[in-house]
Formats: structure tokens, sequence, C-alpha cells
């Protein structure tokens, strides 16, 4: 029992962050939960709990098709959001192959590309990379050129 409420604890502090959170630290918690998604679903296929891969997996494409891509804004700069949909739509096409195919490295690619995501939107954060994630480590950012779109354009051929 005590699992319970450790577990509803938990729940309750995530929901807690997410109303009361601002946009950017939201985007970066939806950002944590596919990786976390996509590690678990590696686990699971290692030790072949196929359920369990689909289910952590289907989570991981929800987050990217429900929570990251509806986040775009195509207001503020529609060639950008254009591209950055088209990622986003790939990764969660490499996350479905990974899933269906029990492909690892269809599931390296899409959180290599994620995490990549996810370190350039550190790099924008209010307040800079200490104030959105102490932990994460900085990359230097050009000042001509958004770290998000460098991160985009490194994955478009």
């Amino acid at each position: 029992m005590a699992g319970f409420g450790a577990k509803a604890y938990s729940k309750l502090g995530l929901e807690t962050d997410v109303i009361s959170g601002e946009p950017h630290r939201l985007i970066l918690m939806l950002f944590d939960g596919a990786l976390l998604s996509i590690q678990k679903g590696k686990s699971h296929l290692a030790a072949q709990r196929i359920a369990e891969k689909c289910q952590v997996l289907t989570t991981a494409i929800e987050i990217v098709d429900m929570g990251l891509l509806a986040s775009i804004d195509p207001r503020h700069d529609p060639e950008f959001a254009a591209r950055l949909t088209s990622l986003y739509r790939y990764v969660a096409m490499r996350l479905l192959q990974g899933n269906v195919r029990n492909d690892v490295q269809a599931l390296d690619e899409a959180a290599k590309i994620l995490g990549d995501l996810r370190a350039a939107w550190l790099q924008i954060a209010p307040g800079g990379p200490k104030a959105a994630d102490a932990a994460a480590p900085r990359r230097p950012v050009e000042t001509t050129v958004s770290p998000a779109r460098r991160a985009i354009s490194a994955y478009q051929a």
C-alpha cells in the first residue's frame, strides 16, 4: 500500500507542475516524458515484455503527436513551424516503426532527435538554460541561428 501513496503523491506533484507550469517548462516535461517512455520501451523489448513495450511506446507516440506537435504555433514563423511539424511527424513514424518492428535503431534515432530538440529548447529558456534545467549540459549558442533551427536543419536532408 505504501507504493500506492508514493505513486499518488508523485502524480499530484506532476499535476501541480502542469497546472502551475510555465509553457517552456511544460514542453521540457513533454520531451522528458517521451524520452523516458522510449528508454522504458527499449528495456521492455530487451526483456521480451511485448505488451509493456507497446504501452510505453504508444505513450511516447502520443506525447509527440498530441503534446509536442500540438504545441507548435505557426503564427510566429510559418516556415519554421512547418519544418518542426515534419520533424515531429518523422519522429512519431520512427517510434511506430520501432514499436511494430521491434527496431531498436528506430527507437534510438527518435530518442536522438528528441534529445537534440530538448537541448535546443533548453538554450532558449527564459532566464537561460540553468533556469530551465540546471542538470542539462550547456552548448554554445550561435547568435545568427537559433538552436532549435540548427537541430531541425541537422535532420532535414
